[in-house]
């Protein structure tokens, strides 16, 4: 191949859309979900776009969602590797103002997989005009079946289409063009060389082992899917032995690249493995960086996509992508491998809720008025009805509902139970809607347990034999207890059953008033702005001095808070503070720091005197030159997982020596720095300091941590607290855990609610804090993230438990667990896009931050004083009399009681 260079064809390449034109109808074409026909333009130009007389165009019309369009399958038509350029004509028409976005999309379907979606581009149109739209793909695989279409406009507007190209370059001139000018021709270039190893095995080295390269193995059982060739990386001894490329000066910084690439497994007697990508980084300092990329469940039956996204913060000095993850002795096989500039993901569309049935129930005969009518038994067991359950709607549910008619009274037994998952269960598919929240809502009571002790009760869904955790509650003896929890889908399902579960074999269940309905959270919002007022404002009298004639008519004041002191903050990583543009909208809008990794002792002492306190040294640097406060966390991790293996390994009297030579450590070298201190994090998912040193470590870590620093706030800190779906971690399990350290003299002083969580109802989120805030603690989300697909609901979601926190108040503050896509620790629960734009949760969080700012003007009353309603915090004064204008900064502190500040202008 070497040396072979083609020259680039003067022919126009071959559209592959028939009917490109529309001159034989809709032909080859099909509406999604909407209407089309064909209609003839009118001549000249427009938008841009040449248009001749009798010129037909699509007309795709009665669209109700976004994503409605025209579309054309072109399976078949195209070819792994090759680039394709799109071309398109659009317009749109009945736009009541402004524009209106079209996109060109790509379905890919992989059989046994759900569809994925490419974005190739977007343009923007007005009525009457015309625009291209323009975009570039490259497939790394070849699914089953791919379909163009295009989309965009709001529902209600109708999309003109008027011709579509898409053309192939081939990938042997985009080859050439590369190595004759030296650089790729354009951002959506693999970056990788020799990406099917057509090339034998140059620019490929192993990591650890050998790499060989074959057209096939296994007795021709394994064939590449695509191209002639595959590599194994072979001789592995190691989990991080792979195959690797040398990608610097390749990838540039703060830009986001995709990663695609087949893989499989091969040889030894494991059948499935974790196969990884990763990137190791050098930085000119030679500090080392390892970045996940992606990863994925390979077999040795089948190929597999690897996919997944990675962005580099620094100018690195070199970087490497290699594959990794299976035991020793496994080969890695890889098909292909594709680097590109990510493309930007399309924006969500606001799902519509105008007529959703808010608070109506969708359990069928949920009272039981029809005997069992619309439940069935999963399982043997046999369902019957019973009566003398309460008839009061539980206190979650009726925080949600507001007044509503009481219970019947009467409840499932479920009997002959045999299995955990037995219970009653009714089909819900199609009562269900994408994008609501739904709440759980039930009494449940169980039978006699003999000695097996408390039995967890769980409302369950299968959605498409998925498990859907709907709420969980423990039940130890023979009262009624309240289930309360959420649960959203976002994908459309084929089929959705929900089924009540959990007991042992041979305990009889009860359940009674099963409520599933959608949430109103619009309803709880107006409700918590209320809330907010009255928790978080204070009367404030303004008495100015210094001023001559102060209390003259038509002396104005104009009061602007500048910020408001409750604390939001958000966590950062080492490397996100390389990045600029991370670091500008950190500083900007958060007032509060928490460190990820950086402070806990797996990255401060990875192996036994290695000690590494410079990463955290430098984010600490940053946060007190821009006066942000910092939390430190954590001192100890009570999870067996994170416990790193040199600690593991000591015994009990060396164990000790560990902890307390860390407590010294860390404790003495920041003191007064850290506000808060995370002491042992999950205490009640884990126990792996308890189980070894006794119960009295727990208490003895709070101990020395307040004698090593006591301007510090020392807390607890554990997750689903709040969202009633672990029997583990409930409000009363935690307030107990508190009490126990505080009776052994631990100096607990915060309570720290991670707030990882998923589809939140406000109401569970209060119950949760208004048990806890009984201890008289401050209580503070910690790591609070929300996670959905379409970001707007993740708006929601992230309003909810902002929300909830400001109008509670126990809360004392909210610490979010990242914001930059690619550093966060859940998917679809960034706020800022990979590349620095911000999406509408992020958009959202700015809105109430400005909402929580105090403004206020007016006129002085005739004793000088002007009087308003405000949040704690910052504020400019301007006064403005007959002669002069003049401002003062003034500080509105916490508290109940009207507060009176003098201002002086002397």
């Amino acid at each position: 191949m070497e040396g072979k260079h083609s020259v680039p064809s003067m022919t126009k390449p071959t559209n592959i859309i028939q009917n490109h034109d529309f001159s034989e109808g809709l032909s080859f074409w099909h509406p999604n979900g909407c209407d089309g026909y064909v209609a003839s333009t009118e001549p000249g130009p427009q938008g841009g776009v040449t248009m001749t007389l009798g010129a037909k165009y699509a007309v795709i019309t009665n669209r109700k969602e976004w994503w409605q369009g025209l579309e054309q399958d072109i399976t078949g038509k195209i070819s792994v590797a090759s680039t394709y350029a799109v071309s398109a004509n659009v317009g749109v028409a009945a736009l009541s103002e402004g524009s209106a976005d079209v996109l060109a999309t790509l379905k890919l379907e992989y059989h046994g997989s759900d569809a994925s979606y490419l974005f190739l581009g977007r343009t923007s149109c007005t009525n009457g005009s015309w625009e291209n739209l323009k975009g570039t793909f490259s497939l790394s695989t070849m699914p089953d079946r791919v379909t163009f279409y295009l989309e965009g406009p709001a529902p209600g507007v109708d999309l003109l289409i008027q011709s579509v190209e898409i053309t192939c370059s081939s990938s042997s001139d985009i080859e050439d063009h590369a190595k004759t000018t030296g650089t790729l021709s354009t951002e959506d270039d693999n970056i990788i060389i020799n990406p099917q190893f057509d090339d034998g095995q140059n620019n490929w080295s192993g990591r650890g082992c050998k790499i060989a390269i074959h057209d096939s193995l296994g007795n021709g059982k394994v064939l590449p899917k695509v191209g002639k060739f595959f590599a194994a990386a072979t001789e592995r001894t190691q989990s991080w032995n792979g195959i690797q490329q040398d990608i610097t000066g390749r990838v540039q910084r703060k830009l986001a690249y995709e990663l695609s690439a087949l893989v499989r497994i091969f040889g030894g007697n494991v059948t499935s493995s974790d196969v990884r990508a990763t990137l190791w980084v050098q930085n000119p300092d030679s500090r080392e960086q390892y970045i996940g990329i992606a990863n994925v469940q390979a077999t040795n039956q089948d190929w597999v996509q690897l996919q997944g996204k990675f962005l580099i913060n620094n100018s690195p000095s070199k970087v490497v992508v290699y594959l990794e993850g299976p035991p020793a002795g496994i080969d890695i096989l890889v098909n292909t491998i594709v680097i590109k500039h990510a493309p930007k993901t399309p924006p969500s569309t606001p799902p519509d809720f105008e007529d959703a049935p808010f608070g109506i129930n969708i359990i069928e005969n949920s009272n039981l008025a029809n005997g069992t009518n619309g439940w069935f038994p999963l399982g043997n067991c046999t369902l019957s009805v019973g009566t003398g359950s309460p008839r009061v709607l539980p206190p979650m549910a009726r925080d949600s509902l507001g007044p509503h008619e009481s219970l019947s009274g009467r409840y499932v037994l479920v009997t002959n139970r045999t299995q955990t998952w037995m219970g009653p269960a009714q089909m819900i598919t199609e009562k269900l809607k994408l994008f609501l929240t739904y709440q759980v809502s039930a009494w449940v009571r169980i039978g006699s347990t003999g000695s097996v002790g408390p039995q967890n009760v769980n409302v369950a869904l299968s959605v498409d034999d998925q498990w859907v955790n709907g709420g969980q509650v423990e039940v130890a003896d023979d009262r009624w207890h309240e289930i309360g929890g959420s649960f959203r889908i976002e994908k459309q399902p084929s089929k959705v059953m929900v089924y009540i579960q959990g007991p042992a074999s041979g305990v009889d269940l009860m359940i009674a008033g099963l409520q599933i309905f959608p949430v109103d959270r619009q309803a709880r919002f107006r409700y918590l702005r209320r809330q907010t007022d009255k928790v978080r404002k204070r009367d404030v009298i303004l008495k100015f001095s210094g001023l001559e004639d102060i209390s003259g008519l038509g002396t104005l004041v104009k009061v602007r808070q500048i910020q408001n002191d409750f604390p939001i903050g958000t966590c950062i990583n080492r490397t996100n503070i390389d990045n600029e543009d991370f670091v500008d909208f950190f500083v900007k809008h958060f007032n509060w720091a928490v460190f990820g990794n950086e402070l806990k002792w797996y990255w401060t002492e990875p192996q036994q005197g290695n000690i590494n306190y410079k990463d955290a040294d430098e984010m600490l640097d940053l946060c007190l030159k821009n006066k942000i406060e910092t939390r430190s966390h954590c001192i100890f991790w009570e999870v067996e997982g994170t416990v790193q293996q040199w600690i593991k390994s000591l015994n009990k009297d060396d164990l000790m020596k560990a902890v307390q030579n860390r407590l010294s450590s860390l404790l003495n070298r920041y003191k007064g720095k850290f506000r808060h201190y995370d002491v042992n994090n999950e205490m009640l998912h884990g126990s792996f300091y308890q189980d070894r040193l006794g119960r009295d470590i727990r208490a003895n870590m709070f101990k020395t941590a307040h004698q090593l620093d006591p301007s510090a706030t020392l807390f607890v800190n554990d997750y689903h607290i709040e969202d009633g779906n672990d029997t583990r971690s409930t409000p009363e399990k935690y307030i107990q855990q508190i009490l126990d350290l505080q009776h052994q003299g631990a100096p607990v002083g915060g309570i720290g609610i991670q707030g990882h969580i998923d589809s939140p109802v406000g109401p569970i989120v209060c119950s949760a804090l208004d048990k806890l805030g009984t201890l008289g603690l401050p209580i503070w989300f910690t790591e609070l993230d929300v996670s959905s697909r379409n970001e707007y609901v993740r708006a929601d979601d992230l309003e909810v438990m902002m929300r909830e926190a400001m109008a509670h108040p126990s809360v004392d503050g909210i610490m979010l667990w990242g914001f930059w896509e690619l550093f966060m620790s859940r998917e679809n629960s960034h706020l800022v896009n990979a590349e620095g734009d911000v999406n509408e949760a992020g958009k959202r969080l700015l809105c109430l931050k400005q909402e929580w700012l105090s403004h206020s003007h007016g006129c002085v009353d005739d004793q000088g004083l002007f009087s308003f309603r405000g949040f704690s915090g910052t504020y400019n004064v301007e006064v403005v009399t007959l002669s002069k204008i003049v401002s003062k900064t003034f500080v509105v502190g916490k508290g109940d009681s009207p507060l009176e500040v003098e201002v002086s202008f002397d």
